[in-house]
């Protein structure tokens, strides 16, 4: 076997741009209020941005991006790649006490952030001695007050620096190597960097056009975060489809409604929390025009299901992690599922499914990695494997070999195996909650609220909630003496915890239920919980 430049390119989501641009030129790709860019202005801005970036940076360096759903935060999804580094989409909600620890430990040499985001980034540049620039993204759909920080430039005046030079090739070297670096909290206190390689982003890619039915005539509305697991991986399976991009600042109820009333959206994505916000709205009706809405996060609810088939809205639901570039599963619609009732239907379409297309078969194991029956009934962690799976957390070599133990990506989810094959989630790791599609960890929270010189233990736990799908609840023990209150701690969370970390709810027990061992019993709070919620 022969294997030459002939016949084998290294893959990478690059050349999805490429290909588009050269195919559909004139076509519109992105649309974000006045801004329309056609597939050959997107290609032309996003060379120009490359290589900007590719003046300031070595091969390999890490560029953050702290944006909304723009065009800008986009077409960073391949301006950074296409220079030679690694991407780093920052979570938009993040206090400046997270980003710092993401920016100190990923070591990032440029910040490219938006106006209204750029509070929270005031002391990095002095901070993070790998910190080289600080760069505004203004977007002209943002019309509130500009924070008074000092930046570097603007991405514009940085553009406008950029003199006619041969295009920047869409190959890489090592299709193995990092595309993108993203944050999350996983099961401990600080946030791991999962790293994503061009070859699993490019496959991942063609999971999500195949599985989304993405094609030319595509409208993707915006409303899942681009730094979310890089906006699973959509920003390049819309573009290798030649579809349409319908950018989104925020996601409000009338803005969602636009985009599919008026903007005519044919894919979105979201968490539970988007499918309310569309099923519950009061503009919400039957459409005429055909709309898929993919969600994860956490599972569904049938009746949310429902409701969104009444409106004749159809639903796909996924299941995935960020170490698995997203969505890694997906449940399968099965035609003889049309003679059912709809909430025996709905109540399988809120199933994790079967693989997707360019992913392996989950499996559903013992402590011994043996797999458990495929009963729908015995419990067993969730182990995925595969080019679906990252790299590897970055700068963290122990829980790395932790979880791919056995030759697996161990999830740390339960769940059981139905005998048709299709996996459902049936728990979670302890430690994390899932809310509006955003994970928190326990051991953060607890972390956080521990630092109060007034708390003397804690523990903080998951209850369902209707809206968001799960919110935290800390249960805390405070000093002797003290008159702590729920609101003065809510408060001194809100200083060190992005808002949708920090618990609504805060109960002050006498004690905390524990086992012989002296270890939190966490179910029974979880249990106690959600008997407060009914």
């Amino acid at each position: 076997m022969v294997m030459t430049q002939a016949n084998h390119s290294e893959l990478t989501p690059l050349r999805f741009l490429q290909r588009s641009a050269e195919v559909y030129p004139s076509k519109t790709a992105i649309i974000h209020g006045s801004r329309n860019y056609s597939y050959a202005q997107f290609e032309s801005r996003v060379q120009r941005f490359a290589q900007a970036i590719r003046t300031r940076i070595n091969p390999g360096d890490r560029v953050a991006v702290l944006a909304p759903n723009t065009p800008e935060m986009l077409m960073a999804h391949y301006a950074v790649p296409l220079a030679g580094g690694v991407l780093i989409a920052l979570n938009t909600r993040l206090t400046a006490h997270e980003l710092r620890y993401i920016m100190d430990h990923s070591e990032a040499k440029l910040l490219f952030a938006d106006t209204e985001l750029l509070a929270n980034t005031s002391t990095l540049r002095a901070e993070i001695l790998s910190l080289e620039a600080l760069i505004e993204i203004t977007d002209d759909q943002y019309t509130g007050q500009r924070p008074e920080i000092a930046v570097d430039g603007t991405l514009e005046e940085l553009l406008d620096t950029v003199s006619t030079a041969e295009p920047l090739a869409y190959e890489v070297a090592d299709e193995r190597a990092p595309i993108a670096l993203n944050y999350t909290s996983g099961t401990t206190g600080k946030p791991k960097g999962v790293l994503y390689s061009h070859r699993g982003s490019y496959l991942n890619s063609l999971s999500e056009a195949h599985h989304q039915g993405f094609t030319t005539q595509t409208r993707y509305l915006w409303t899942l975060p681009m730094f979310h697991c890089n906006g699973w991986c959509t920003p390049w399976a819309v573009t290798a489809a030649g579809g349409t991009h319908l950018c989104l600042r925020g996601v409000r109820e009338d803005a969602v409604w636009d985009g599919i009333e008026e903007l005519g959206a044919t894919h979105l994505c979201g968490a539970p929390t988007v499918c309310s916000i569309i099923a519950d709205a009061p503009r919400a009706h039957p459409l005429q025009a055909p709309l898929r809405i993919t969600t994860a996060g956490a599972p569904p609810s049938p009746a949310i299901i429902a409701k969104l088939q009444k409106l004749g809205i159809e639903v796909v639901h996924v299941y995935g992690l960020t170490e698995v570039y997203g969505p890694y599963t997906i449940c399968e619609y099965q035609d003889e599922w049309n003679q059912l009732g709809e909430d025996e239907r709905a109540s399988l379409l809120s199933r994790q499914g079967v693989g997707m297309l360019t992913a392996e078969s989950a499996r559903i194991v013992d402590e011994n990695m043996g797999d458990v029956p495929a009963d729908g009934q015995t419990m067993g962690e969730i182990v995925l494997r595969g080019n679906n799976v990252m790299i590897g957390y970055y700068r963290d070599e122990a829980a790395t070999e932790q979880a791919f133990a056995g030759g697996w990506f161990h999830t740390g989810d339960l769940g059981v195996m139905h005998p048709d094959g299709y996996i459902q989630v049936r728990d979670r790791a302890k430690d994390i909650i899932i809310s509006g599609g955003e994970n928190i960890s326990t051991i953060e929270v607890e972390q956080a609220l521990a630092s109060h010189p007034e708390v003397l233990d804690l523990a903080v736990v998951g209850v369902p909630d209707e809206k968001w799908g799960e919110r935290p609840v800390a249960y805390v023990i405070r000093a002797s003496g003290s008159t702590l209150d729920e609101e003065t701690l809510i408060g001194f969370a809100r200083e060190k915890l992005a808002g949708y970390k920090v618990p609504r709810t805060i109960v002050f027990p006498q004690d905390l239920p524990r086992t012989s061992t002296g270890k939190v019993q966490k179910n029974v709070l979880r249990a106690q919980g959600l008997s407060e919620t009914k």
